[in-house]
């Protein structure tokens, strides 16, 4: 299983929201390059970025930090938040990112998905579906859709995407366990890579992801909390990745 130690991004810090929550914001750095090196040097191997200014606004805001932070590391980084366009994308991938998370547009125009797949690869494309109760949500999830996920992975399936980033908003940075069976359900019925994020807060919840046979886990608040030991749970549960490491 992929683990993904995630930096939140706002006005250029690290930090971490509730349940999406933008009022109620808990900052760890002002620095995130300095934590993604942190991160890196625990054994990360993949690392999960989000733009949440740019969430709000539908452009990129921190683009100088996630500069920063792809210069100062030497492992994968995906990015998402506010990247709804196809220029959006290629700056991104210009900026040396690996893979661009759609969210808002996988569900407003799924066809963007398919072309910027076609465009720029499947493995730089990932849909990001973010559900409070089985819906998805959107703009920077202020707005609740009435697509369901399971209908929206399917969707991007047939659309030739391969990776998927599931939240489930009601547990995001709750550390109250994952939602195990949601996700279960999305990867078994599309056969994706689903990688779980919201509520992990525990190596017992890493765990019970792995069992289930979810690809991937995004690790955030439980990491700045020292709940989880990062170079731990890379030797348990990653072995060896797509990247050549053990």
């Amino acid at each position: 299983m992929q683990l993904y130690p995630a930096i939140d991004m706002k006005n250029g810090k690290c930090v971490r929201l509730r349940q999406g929550e933008f009022k109620d914001v808990t900052v760890y750095s002002d620095c995130p390059e300095e934590v993604a090196c942190k991160w890196q040097e625990q054994g990360a191997t993949f690392l999960h970025l989000v733009d949440l200014d740019g969430a709000l606004a539908g452009h990129s805001v921190n683009e100088e930090t996630i500069r920063r932070i792809v210069s100062s590391v030497s492992i994968p980084v995906e990015i998402g938040g506010g990247i709804r366009s196809e220029e959006a994308i290629f700056n991104m991938l210009s900026l040396g990112v690996k893979r661009v998370i759609i969210g808002t547009k996988a569900v407003e125009q799924p066809e963007f998905l398919r072309n910027m797949a076609e465009k720029f690869g499947a493995e730089a494309i990932v849909a990001g579906i973010d559900a409070k109760n089985g819906n998805v949500a959107v703009q920077g999830w202020e707005q609740i859709s009435q697509v369901t996920a399971l209908k929206l992975a399917q969707r991007m399936r047939d659309y030739g995407i391969k990776h998927i980033v599931y939240t489930d908003i009601s547990r995001d940075g709750m550390l109250s366990g994952p939602n195990v069976e949601a996700t279960k359900t999305l990867t078994k019925e599309t056969g994706l890579d689903v990688i779980a994020s919201g509520g992990v807060s525990s190596m017992e919840d890493l765990q019970a992801l792995y069992e289930a046979g979810i690809k991937g886990a995004i690790i955030g608040k439980a990491l700045y909390e020292n709940r989880i030991d990062l170079a731990e749970a890379v030797r348990r549960l990653e072995g060896r990745n797509d990247y050549g490491r053990v």
